[in-house]
Protein backbone atom coordinates (compact mmCIF):
# COMPACT_ATOMS: atom_id res chain seq x y z
CA UNK A 1 0.00 0.00 0.00
CA UNK A 2 1.32 3.36 -0.87
CA UNK A 3 1.17 6.47 1.92
CA UNK A 4 1.68 10.35 0.99
CA UNK A 5 4.22 11.96 3.56
CA UNK A 6 6.30 15.00 3.12
CA UNK A 7 5.70 15.25 -0.97
CA UNK A 8 6.44 11.56 -1.54
CA UNK A 9 4.21 8.85 -2.34
CA UNK A 10 5.89 5.71 -0.50
CA UNK A 11 5.16 2.34 0.75
CA UNK A 12 3.11 2.86 3.61
CA UNK A 13 6.10 0.17 5.53
CA UNK A 14 8.39 2.88 4.79
CA UNK A 15 6.92 5.89 5.96
CA UNK A 16 9.22 7.17 9.11
CA UNK A 17 8.40 10.37 10.90
CA UNK A 18 10.97 11.81 13.21
CA UNK A 19 11.22 11.25 17.08
CA UNK A 20 11.71 15.01 17.17
CA UNK A 21 8.02 15.40 15.66
CA UNK A 22 5.79 17.48 17.59
CA UNK A 23 2.72 15.49 16.71
CA UNK A 24 4.38 12.88 18.83
CA UNK A 25 5.69 14.48 21.46
CA UNK A 26 3.17 17.17 21.68
CA UNK A 27 0.13 16.29 19.90
CA UNK A 28 0.42 19.40 18.24
CA UNK A 29 -1.05 18.77 14.84
CA UNK A 30 -5.17 18.06 13.43
CA UNK A 31 -5.76 14.81 11.27
CA UNK A 32 -9.47 14.18 9.11
CA UNK A 33 -10.93 10.81 8.43
CA UNK A 34 -12.67 10.68 5.02
CA UNK A 35 -15.29 7.49 3.83
CA UNK A 36 -14.73 6.47 0.55
CA UNK A 37 -17.87 4.87 -1.11
CA UNK A 38 -16.80 3.04 -4.48
CA UNK A 39 -13.91 5.58 -5.35
CA UNK A 40 -15.81 8.37 -4.59
CA UNK A 41 -14.50 10.52 -1.61
CA UNK A 42 -18.11 11.88 0.85
CA UNK A 43 -17.88 15.28 1.26
CA UNK A 44 -13.64 15.85 0.90
CA UNK A 45 -14.52 19.53 0.37
CA UNK A 46 -16.14 19.95 4.04
CA UNK A 47 -13.06 17.59 5.65
CA UNK A 48 -10.50 19.89 4.14
CA UNK A 49 -12.55 22.92 4.99
CA UNK A 50 -12.49 21.33 9.05
CA UNK A 51 -9.21 20.80 8.95
CA UNK A 52 -8.22 24.05 7.45
CA UNK A 53 -10.27 26.08 10.13
CA UNK A 54 -8.37 23.35 12.76
CA UNK A 55 -5.09 24.28 11.38
CA UNK A 56 -5.51 27.99 11.60
CA UNK A 57 -6.91 27.79 15.61
CA UNK A 58 -3.75 25.70 16.34
CA UNK A 59 -1.46 28.68 14.41
CA UNK A 60 -0.24 26.16 11.50
CA UNK A 61 0.38 27.99 8.49
CA UNK A 62 -0.26 25.47 5.42
CA UNK A 63 -1.90 27.06 2.16
CA UNK A 64 -1.79 24.10 -0.22
CA UNK A 65 -4.38 22.05 1.82
CA UNK A 66 -7.18 22.09 -1.20
CA UNK A 67 -4.00 19.87 -2.68
CA UNK A 68 -4.69 17.22 -0.56
CA UNK A 69 -7.64 15.70 -2.33
CA UNK A 70 -5.64 15.32 -5.78
CA UNK A 71 -3.09 13.24 -2.90
CA UNK A 72 -6.33 11.44 -1.87
CA UNK A 73 -7.36 10.81 -5.13
CA UNK A 74 -4.05 9.51 -6.47
CA UNK A 75 -3.99 7.13 -3.15
CA UNK A 76 -7.20 5.71 -3.91
CA UNK A 77 -5.99 4.75 -7.59
CA UNK A 78 -2.76 3.28 -6.77
CA UNK A 79 -3.87 1.21 -3.53
CA UNK A 80 -6.61 -0.26 -5.98
CA UNK A 81 -9.28 1.14 -4.37
CA UNK A 82 -11.92 2.87 -6.32
CA UNK A 83 -13.77 -0.13 -5.49
CA UNK A 84 -16.20 -1.21 -2.14
CA UNK A 85 -15.48 0.64 1.25
CA UNK A 86 -12.51 2.71 1.98
CA UNK A 87 -11.16 5.73 4.38
CA UNK A 88 -8.28 8.43 3.60
CA UNK A 89 -6.51 9.05 7.09
CA UNK A 90 -5.03 13.28 6.72
CA UNK A 91 -2.87 14.47 9.32
CA UNK A 92 -0.96 17.41 10.02
CA UNK A 93 1.28 18.54 12.54
CA UNK A 94 3.71 21.55 13.12
CA UNK A 95 6.35 19.31 12.33
CA UNK A 96 9.99 18.55 13.24
CA UNK A 97 11.83 20.73 15.83
CA UNK A 98 14.10 19.63 19.33
CA UNK A 99 11.36 19.69 21.97
CA UNK A 100 10.33 23.12 23.49
CA UNK A 101 6.88 23.95 24.25
CA UNK A 102 7.14 27.20 22.20
CA UNK A 103 6.30 27.50 18.53
CA UNK A 104 9.38 26.50 16.70
CA UNK A 105 10.61 29.07 13.98
CA UNK A 106 11.64 28.13 9.97
CA UNK A 107 9.94 24.52 10.46
CA UNK A 108 7.48 22.99 7.80
CA UNK A 109 4.41 21.21 8.80
CA UNK A 110 4.60 17.19 8.43
CA UNK A 111 1.63 16.53 6.00
CA UNK A 112 1.14 11.92 6.06
CA UNK A 113 -2.02 10.62 4.02
CA UNK A 114 -3.19 6.92 4.18
CA UNK A 115 -5.71 5.29 1.91
CA UNK A 116 -7.15 2.41 2.95
CA UNK A 117 -10.10 -0.06 2.77
CA UNK A 118 -12.46 -0.34 5.35
CA UNK A 119 -14.27 -3.28 6.94
CA UNK A 120 -17.64 -2.27 7.94
CA UNK A 121 -19.41 -3.01 11.48
CA UNK A 122 -21.43 -5.71 11.75
CA UNK A 123 -24.86 -5.00 9.83
CA UNK A 124 -26.72 -5.85 13.03
CA UNK A 125 -25.23 -2.63 14.57
CA UNK A 126 -27.37 -0.95 12.50
CA UNK A 127 -30.23 -3.38 12.35
CA UNK A 128 -30.21 -4.34 15.85
CA UNK A 129 -28.85 -0.71 17.56
CA UNK A 130 -26.09 -0.54 20.05
CA UNK A 131 -25.39 -0.27 23.76
CA UNK A 132 -23.71 2.67 25.20
CA UNK A 133 -22.56 4.00 28.66
CA UNK A 134 -22.09 6.97 29.98
CA UNK A 135 -18.72 8.52 30.84
CA UNK A 136 -17.75 12.06 32.63
CA UNK A 137 -16.12 14.56 29.72
CA UNK A 138 -12.96 15.00 30.94
CA UNK A 139 -11.79 16.67 27.58
CA UNK A 140 -10.39 19.96 26.89
CA UNK A 141 -12.52 23.22 26.02
CA UNK A 142 -11.91 23.34 22.18
CA UNK A 143 -13.39 19.70 21.47
CA UNK A 144 -14.37 22.10 17.95
CA UNK A 145 -11.02 21.04 16.83
CA UNK A 146 -10.18 18.33 15.24
CA UNK A 147 -6.97 17.34 16.98
CA UNK A 148 -4.62 14.11 17.41
CA UNK A 149 -4.69 14.76 21.46
CA UNK A 150 -7.73 12.36 21.72
CA UNK A 151 -6.32 10.27 25.30
CA UNK A 152 -9.64 10.95 27.14
CA UNK A 153 -11.49 9.91 23.94
CA UNK A 154 -9.60 6.72 24.09
CA UNK A 155 -10.19 6.27 27.80
CA UNK A 156 -14.10 7.11 27.24
CA UNK A 157 -14.15 4.15 24.68
CA UNK A 158 -12.11 1.53 26.45
CA UNK A 159 -14.07 1.92 29.37
CA UNK A 160 -17.33 0.96 26.48
CA UNK A 161 -15.52 -1.88 25.16
CA UNK A 162 -14.57 -3.49 28.97
CA UNK A 163 -18.57 -4.02 29.29
CA UNK A 164 -19.33 -4.98 25.77
CA UNK A 165 -20.67 -1.32 25.15
CA UNK A 166 -20.36 0.25 21.35
CA UNK A 167 -19.62 3.98 22.30
CA UNK A 168 -19.05 6.56 25.66
CA UNK A 169 -21.06 8.88 25.97
CA UNK A 170 -19.85 11.88 27.23
CA UNK A 171 -21.51 14.19 29.92
CA UNK A 172 -21.00 17.71 30.76
CA UNK A 173 -22.68 19.47 33.28
CA UNK A 174 -25.22 16.96 33.74
CA UNK A 175 -25.92 17.28 29.49
CA UNK A 176 -25.27 14.49 26.95
CA UNK A 177 -23.01 15.95 24.83
CA UNK A 178 -21.50 13.60 21.95
CA UNK A 179 -19.41 10.17 21.40
CA UNK A 180 -16.15 9.40 22.00
CA UNK A 181 -15.96 9.13 18.46
CA UNK A 182 -18.83 10.14 16.98
CA UNK A 183 -21.68 12.94 17.46
CA UNK A 184 -24.93 12.34 19.81
CA UNK A 185 -28.65 12.81 18.45
CA UNK A 186 -31.71 12.12 20.23
CA UNK A 187 -35.53 12.02 19.06
CA UNK A 188 -37.41 14.09 21.43
CA UNK A 189 -41.45 14.80 20.91
CA UNK A 190 -41.00 13.54 16.76
CA UNK A 191 -37.85 16.24 16.97
CA UNK A 192 -34.04 15.11 16.24
CA UNK A 193 -32.37 17.35 19.23
CA UNK A 194 -28.81 17.82 19.00
CA UNK A 195 -26.57 20.26 21.25
CA UNK A 196 -25.60 22.53 19.63
CA UNK A 197 -22.74 23.52 17.29
CA UNK A 198 -20.07 24.97 19.58
CA UNK A 199 -16.45 24.78 21.31
CA UNK A 200 -17.66 21.89 23.32
CA UNK A 201 -18.40 18.98 20.42
CA UNK A 202 -16.75 18.81 17.14
CA UNK A 203 -18.30 20.13 14.17
CA UNK A 204 -19.43 16.34 12.74
CA UNK A 205 -19.76 16.15 8.88
CA UNK A 206 -21.94 13.52 9.13
CA UNK A 207 -23.98 15.42 11.64
CA UNK A 208 -24.55 18.65 9.31
CA UNK A 209 -25.01 15.81 6.68
CA UNK A 210 -28.26 14.49 8.95
CA UNK A 211 -29.75 17.92 9.61
CA UNK A 212 -29.72 18.82 6.46
CA UNK A 213 -31.46 15.75 4.80
CA UNK A 214 -34.12 15.78 7.99
CA UNK A 215 -36.19 18.62 6.92
CA UNK A 216 -37.03 16.93 3.52
CA UNK A 217 -38.45 14.22 5.34
CA UNK A 218 -40.44 16.35 6.93
CA UNK A 219 -38.56 15.49 10.19
CA UNK A 220 -38.19 18.72 12.71
CA UNK A 221 -34.81 19.57 14.30
CA UNK A 222 -33.72 21.67 16.71
CA UNK A 223 -30.19 22.11 18.48
CA UNK A 224 -30.28 21.90 22.39
CA UNK A 225 -29.59 19.69 25.10
CA UNK A 226 -30.33 16.14 26.00
CA UNK A 227 -30.63 16.18 29.67
CA UNK A 228 -28.87 13.61 31.18
CA UNK A 229 -31.70 13.17 33.91
CA UNK A 230 -34.05 12.70 30.89
CA UNK A 231 -31.82 10.68 28.87
CA UNK A 232 -34.42 7.59 29.29
CA UNK A 233 -37.20 9.19 28.22
CA UNK A 234 -36.27 10.14 24.67
CA UNK A 235 -37.79 8.43 22.02
CA UNK A 236 -34.86 7.32 19.83
CA UNK A 237 -31.22 7.62 20.31
CA UNK A 238 -28.41 7.71 17.80
CA UNK A 239 -24.39 7.97 16.61
CA UNK A 240 -23.76 10.38 14.09
CA UNK A 241 -19.90 9.49 12.08
CA UNK A 242 -18.19 8.66 9.56
CA UNK A 243 -17.81 5.30 10.33
CA UNK A 244 -20.89 4.98 12.35
CA UNK A 245 -22.81 6.55 9.42
CA UNK A 246 -26.83 7.13 11.44
CA UNK A 247 -26.16 4.39 13.97
CA UNK A 248 -28.96 3.67 16.86
CA UNK A 249 -28.26 3.32 20.53
CA UNK A 250 -30.70 0.89 22.05
CA UNK A 251 -29.32 0.61 25.38
CA UNK A 252 -26.91 2.97 28.22
CA UNK A 253 -25.68 1.67 31.15
CA UNK A 254 -27.71 -1.56 30.30
CA UNK A 255 -30.97 0.29 30.45
CA UNK A 256 -33.25 -0.05 27.37
CA UNK A 257 -33.77 3.25 24.90
CA UNK A 258 -37.46 3.72 23.79
CA UNK A 259 -38.53 0.55 22.87
CA UNK A 260 -34.97 -1.43 22.73
CA UNK A 261 -34.74 -1.31 19.32
CA UNK A 262 -34.03 1.36 16.34
CA UNK A 263 -36.47 3.38 15.84
CA UNK A 264 -38.60 4.94 12.70
CA UNK A 265 -36.88 8.20 12.56
CA UNK A 266 -33.44 6.73 12.93
CA UNK A 267 -33.92 4.47 10.13
CA UNK A 268 -35.57 6.75 8.06
CA UNK A 269 -32.65 9.47 8.66
CA UNK A 270 -30.08 5.92 7.88
CA UNK A 271 -31.65 5.54 4.63
CA UNK A 272 -31.45 9.06 3.29
CA UNK A 273 -28.02 9.36 4.45
CA UNK A 274 -26.94 5.70 2.92
CA UNK A 275 -28.44 7.10 -0.31
CA UNK A 276 -26.31 10.38 -0.41
CA UNK A 277 -23.22 9.01 0.63
CA UNK A 278 -23.71 5.93 -2.56
CA UNK A 279 -24.69 9.04 -5.08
Amino acid sequence: MQAYLNGEYIPAEEARVPIDDRGFLFADGVYEVARVYDGRIFKMAEHLRRMSEGLAAIRIEFPDIGGLAQVAERLLEENGLRSGSATIYIQVTRGVAPRKHAFPAGVQPTVFLAARAYQDAPASYWSDGVAAIRYPDIRWARCDIKSVALLPNVLANQAAHEVDAFEALFVRDGVVIEGSHSNLAAVIGGAVVTYPRSNYILPGITRDTVLRLAPDLGIPVREGPIYDHELFQVEELFLLGTTTEVMPIVQVDGKQIGGGKPGAVTKRLLEAYRKATRG
